[in-house]
């Protein structure tokens, strides 16, 4: 069967004129005319728009695609391999530019007045607001969410230093304190526990017992938040959620009074 360059175009998703263009340029001519010279192809033709089409979604070039179909001494197994370095290199680019793309809107989000050297200098790989734009979806009409975005707008840079310091200290003596065998419901553990629920009070939002007892599900029920605390000392995700919750009980806060 023959058909015609309008009925190729619909099959192959493509255009009338970019068949023309590869007819043009030897890429891709019909195997066929008519008598008044339209075009025809069969079902070679088809196969061989097909390949084309492969190797154009793999990002080569018109060129490299005829040396490709048509020189019996070309290794496409080299090609390619060179073709994934390539697109390998352009992942790797555009992933760190999403990445900086989402630490400026997430910097954004929380109103951080930072240039763009500080951003990276501040939150890194690891923003503990990564997932601003999901929060403010959940809990953007609470109080608590209104609370942290007017106390975190405007923060300087020096500041949001100081604050990473001090998390990172707690999290290395919380580290400690479940490597000396420490119970995650005994003095040690739950005074940590505490002043992670203080460092929310001081720099984000009112942390109250039942907040914080909330918290502490997502860093056991939340993959995201589970890794974050795995990264720091495996198992620390459970560790902490327990220690929260016995803090709360503790304290004379039975979660969810």
């Amino acid at each position: 069967m023959h058909y015609a360059v309008g009925q190729v175009a619909g099959f192959a998703g493509t255009t009338v004129r970019t068949l023309h263009h590869y007819d043009e340029i030897g890429l891709l001519r019909p195997g066929a005319r008519t008598g008044a010279g339209h075009r025809r192809y069969d079902d070679a033709d088809l196969d061989r728009l097909q390949r084309i089409l492969f190797y154009r979604e793999l990002g080569f070039p018109l060129d490299e695609i005829a040396t490709l179909l048509d020189d019996p001494g070309s290794d496409p197994v080299e090609l390619l391999r060179r073709r994934h370095e390539v697109l390998t290199g352009r992942v790797e680019a555009l992933r760190a530019m999403a990445a900086a793309v989402e630490r400026a809107m997430e910097a954004r989000t929380m109103g951080v007045n930072l240039t763009p050297e500080e951003k990276f200098e501040v939150f890194g790989d690891h923003d503990p607001d990564r997932y601003a734009e999901e929060v403010g979806r959940r809990w953007g009409t609470t109080d608590a969410y209104r609370e942290s975005q007017r106390r975190t707008a405007g923060r300087g840079k020096q500041e949001w230093l100081r604050i990473k310091d001090e998390q990172r200290a707690w999290a290395d003596r919380l580290a400690a304190v479940m490597d000396t065998g420490a119970p995650p419901g005994g003095e040690a553990a739950t005074d940590l526990a505490e002043e992670h629920r203080a460092q929310i009070c001081r720099y984000y939002y009112t942390c109250t017992y039942e907040i914080h007892t909330g918290l502490a599900r997502l860093y056991t029920t939340d993959p995201r938040f589970t890794a974050h605390y795995e990264a720091i000392r495996p198992g620390m995700a459970a560790y902490l959620a327990e220690a929260i919750t016995a803090n709360a009980a503790r304290r004379g806060e039975q979660p969810g009074e």
